[in-house]
C-alpha cells in the first residue's frame, strides 16, 4: 500500500483510516455505544429480530387474542416471513461481507458472514407496516428506526445494508398486504 493510500505523511505510515461506510459506522458507534442502555438495547433488538422469531410471536399472539382481526395478523406473519426470506435470498446472491474494519466493534454474534441487506431491518419493516395495519397504529415510525440503528451500533451492517432492508421490507409488506386485500374481497361473506 502506498503511503498516500495509507495516510502516510513524510515517510510515516498511519494505520488504515476508516473511509466511506466504515467511517459512518465508526462515527455511529463513537456517538452512541457508550451511552447508558444503548448497547444492551441494541442486543435485545438483535435477539428479538433474529430469524424474525420475535415478530412471529407477536403475530401469533395477535391472531390468538384478536380473532376478529386474525386475517390481518396472519397477513403480518406471512409478510414478515417473506421479507426475511427475501433478505436471505438477496444476501446469498450479493454475498457482501459484514464490516471488517479493525476500528469497528462487532458487539453481537451473527448467524452468517453475509451483510446485504439487513434481514433484521427487512423483516422489522414488513412487520411494522403489517402489524400497524392490524392494530391501526403508526408502528413503522416507532419500530424501524431503532432496529435499523441497532444494526449499526452493533457493527454488523453497513448503512446501505440497513436502508436496502427497509426498502425491501416495505416492498414485501405492500405486496403481501395487497394480495391479502384482493383475496379477502373474493371470499364469500359469512352467511351469504
Amino acid at each position: 500500500m502506498s503511503l498516500e493510500g495509507a495516510g502516510g505523511i513524510g515517510g510515516e505510515v498511519i494505520a488504515d483510516v476508516p473511509r466511506g461506510e466504515d467511517a459512518i459506522l465508526v462515527g455511529v458507534q463513537s456517538a452512541l455505544t457508550g451511552r447508558p442502555g444503548v448497547l444492551a438495547g441494541a442486543r435485545v433488538l438483535s435477539y428479538f429480530g433474529e430469524h424474525s422469531l420475535g415478530w412471529f410471536a407477536v403475530c401469533g399472539l395477535g391472531a390468538l387474542l384478536q380473532p376478529q382481526r386474525r386475517r390481518a395478523w396472519v397477513t403480518a406473519g406471512v409478510g414478515t416471513f417473506f421479507a426475511h426470506a427475501a433478505a436471505v435470498l438477496i444476501k446469498r446472491v450479493v454475498k457482501r461481507e459484514r464490516p471488517q474494519h479493525p476500528a469497528i466493534a462487532v458487539n453481537v454474534g451473527t448467524p452468517s458472514r453475509l451483510s446485504f441487506p439487513s434481514a433484521h431491518a427487512t423483516s422489522t419493516t414488513a412487520a411494522a407496516i403489517l402489524i400497524g395495519r392490524a392494530t391501526g397504529l403508526s408502528l413503522p415510525w416507532f419500530l424501524v428506526p431503532p432496529m435499523a440503528l441497532s444494526r449499526l451500533v452493533l457493527g454488523v451492517h453497513y448503512p446501505t445494508d440497513v436502508l436496502t432492508g427497509v426498502v425491501v421490507g416495505t416492498a414485501v409488506a405492500e405486496s403481501v398486504g395487497a394480495i391479502s386485500e384482493r383475496t379477502a374481497k373474493r371470499e364469500p361473506k359469512a352467511g351469504a
